[in-house]
């Protein structure tokens, strides 16, 4: 069993990798200390080939998976993420808070507003967006923009929001859009981008 209680995001996803890589074991079980870790370590295993299960313990939480012959690992790039044909899958938005500027908060509030509404007209340049800190928010119940949100998902934009943030702000239950993540999601999908804007 791989301990990694008490480790920071992304500490147990890289943990985790480490073995995998190292090893490549057919079943493997990795204890956590929090929810936002348990979705982050089953989402790896499920795209390293393993099916995976969580059970709490307590407080805590084991992700256990076994290798399943017929889910193939996922590549660095899946083909459906490819939207551009020049350096890299496309255009990547760092949400960095739910509001834009500084000043003015029911300003800043409805800029982010229209800028959320806006998206859609980036067509199929748009390939990512990543919701962190305050950002998260938008992704929640009670979000003005949670429905645009939620369209752009449909339409194929893949949108990512830090388990980490989600549990410090109390709102990993409330989320109603795009998949958990963790640092090293958010640091790849920056790596691999064509464009970041940074928001």
């Amino acid at each position: 069993m791989l301990d990694c209680k008490g480790l920071a995001c992304p500490q147990p996803v890289m943990r985790t990798k480490e073995l995998i890589d190292g090893e490549a074991p057919d079943r493997l079980e990795v204890l956590v200390d929090n929810q936002a870790a348990s979705q982050n370590v089953s989402r790896f295993m499920e795209s390293q080939g393993y099916d995976a299960q969580v059970q709490s313990r307590g407080a805590d939480f084991l992700v256990s998976g076994v290798r399943n012959p017929d889910r193939e690992p996922e590549a660095d790039i899946p083909p459906e993420t490819m939207t551009c044909s020049v350096g890299g899958p496309g255009v990547l938005v760092f949400v960095q808070a739910d509001s834009i500027g500084r000043g003015d908060d029911a300003l800043g509030a409805g800029l982010m507003k229209n800028f959320i509404l806006t998206l859609k007209e980036m067509g199929s340049d748009l390939w990512r967006l990543v919701f962190v800190n305050s950002g998260v928010k938008l992704c929640c119940q009670g979000s003005e923009v949670l429905e645009a949100l939620q369209e752009l998902e449909r339409s194929g934009v893949s949108l990512l929001v830090c388990g980490t943030c989600l549990d410090f702000f109390g709102l990993l239950s409330q989320k109603q859009v795009g998949q958990t993540t963790n640092m090293l999601d958010v640091v790849t999908s920056l790596q691999l981008a064509g464009k970041v804007i940074s928001i």
